[in-house]
């Protein structure tokens, strides 16, 4: 991570962010977050590993916020904007927070809890009058903590250190050729590791370009990329959703022409289905790139950018990552077309889990990284069958993916989006269960059900379909299955 704000030295005079209409520099980064690290230092030469919270809006504070806090040897907490009191005094107290920087923007302030006993600073009144020595850091200090999305549990802090960090980085700058002359547009969450290490980081190590718009707005994006000289996007499957939707419904070639232009474009945090990457394809030419990759790891998988972008794979796996398949025994999968866990090993695996010893401890074999996600090798390339906790239904004696379901079910033109799930039942032991919304009012819940007995007879055919006006998401659009559940049953 040092690099990182090495690099922005030699880029000094280029542009670095555009935010709310204005350009700013490598060098003002540089010097803001300078100015920011000397007023957290104070009168102390390091802040030795000090926990400071980050609730700023997507924008220029965001980045100097984080730079400074890293330059002052503290850890960055990047908090939600979207949390709920009680999900914010989790993260508070579990990472023992005593200082918050945010902003005058920033209404989401009212969520913090325990105001008396922790102190909140917004960035524009951060001011030193002269800029102090900074601590020499090295690869080993800790350098941020990111909650996970508790998919099937409370959410765990992710502890990375400045070594993890630029592991990951590096890693995806090689993989994906990032050079200074990229242009991404920023539209994702700055809490997880999609907006902070793909979607920010990496066009900062380069000296390339990044576009803030804020929260994603399917208008404001494809603005963005019918007028600028974006070369670069990536978003969730949930974005590409709304993109095709909008795309269907237009006729201004100025959008077409900007996605067509594109030199890369990606997705992630979620499977994407094979029938959207198609669906994308005939509309704007450009064959999505997926890769895997978790808050505990970064990137580990993807596919090759100039190889073969499979639907429905992740690929192969990235520079310095070593990936391995074990069986329900710990046994090494060697051969291709066996289902098992994903093990990970690298320079980019987190260090550990804050204030969870034992979990840390069991999450790990032999220095590899349990993972928890199922997939398979299929003529060399990984492809992701799910989550083993949730995507993962056992019905009959048989390992079913919800993720392969739910692109069967995207194939009928009605259903808009959907999710899988398993209920238990006491002679298949669990059955599939989906919810789906729709692109129409007049398709009938009876025909849809007709529809998926025809085409998942395979599946042990849902025996619940419900409709929904949409389904639930956190805050990067990814469909909360946990809470799927809980609607259900």
């Amino acid at each position: 991570m040092l690099h990182l704000l090495k690099k922005a030295k030699t880029h000094a005079d280029r542009i670095a962010i555009q935010s709310d209409g204005k350009e700013f520099t490598y060098g003002y980064l540089d010097k803001r977050s300078d100015e920011i690290a000397s007023f957290l230092l104070g009168n102390e030469s390091d802040l030795n590993e000090e926990r400071i919270g980050l609730l700023v809006r997507p924008d220029i504070h965001y980045v100097v916020a984080l730079w400074g806090i890293w330059k002052s040897g503290a850890i960055a907490v990047p908090l939600s904007l979207s949390a709920k009191e009680s999900e914010l005094d989790h993260y508070i107290s579990d990472s023992n927070i005593s200082l918050i920087i945010s902003s005058n923007n920033c209404k989401e302030q009212k969520n913090i809890p325990q105001k008396n006993s922790i102190h909140i600073e917004n960035i524009e009144n951060i001011n030193a009058p002269e800029c102090t020595s900074q601590p020499i850091l090295s690869n080993d200090r800790k350098a941020m903590i990111i909650y996970t999305s508790g998919t099937t549990n409370k959410p765990k802090g992710v502890l990375t250190t400045h070594g993890n960090i630029e592991a990951q980085i590096t890693a995806l700058v090689e993989a994906w050729k990032w050079t200074k002359d990229d242009h991404i547009p920023l539209i994702l969450p700055l809490h997880h590791i999609h907006g902070i290490i793909n979607s920010l980081c990496c066009p900062l190590y380069v000296g390339a370009k990044v576009s803030m718009l804020g929260g994603f707005n399917v208008d404001n994006v494809c603005k963005e990329i019918a007028q600028s000289d974006c070369t670069v996007f990536t978003a969730v499957p949930t974005i590409y959703f709304s993109l095709i939707e909008k795309l269907e419904k237009t006729d201004e070639t100025e959008i077409f022409n900007g996605f067509k232009k594109l030199r890369l474009m990606m997705s992630g945090s979620a499977a994407l289905a094979p029938e959207i990457h198609k669906k994308w394809e005939a509309l704007t030419g450009q064959k999505i790139l997926e890769r895997y990759g978790m808050t505990e790891v970064g990137m580990a998988l993807s596919n090759k950018i100039d190889g073969e972008r499979r639907p429905g794979a992740v690929g192969e796996p990235l520079p310095n990552v070593e990936i391995k398949l074990e069986d329900e025994n710990g046994k090494e999968i060697t051969k291709e077309g066996e289902i098992g866990q994903i093990l990970i090993k690298g320079p980019q695996v987190f260090k550990e889990y804050q204030n969870l010893i034992e979990k840390t401890k069991e999450s790990f074999k032999d220095g590899w990284f349990l993972t928890g996600d199922v997939a398979v090798m299929e003529d060399g390339y990984y492809r992701l069958l799910g989550r083993d906790s949730i995507d993962i239904i056992k019905s009959g004696g048989y390992k079913i993916s919800a993720l392969e379901i739910e692109d069967v079910l995207l194939k009928n033109q009605n259903i808009k989006e959907c999710a899988v799930i398993a209920k238990d039942d006491e002679k298949w032991g669990e059955i599939v269960v989906a919810a789906i919304t729709v692109n129409t009012d007049s398709i009938e819940t009876k025909e849809l059900q007709e529809w998926c007995s025809k085409y998942l007879s395979d599946y042990k055919i849902p025996r619940i379909i419900k409709v929904l006006d949409q389904l639930p998401k956190n805050s990067m659009g990814k469909v909360t299955k946990k809470e799927l559940k809980e609607l259900f049953f």
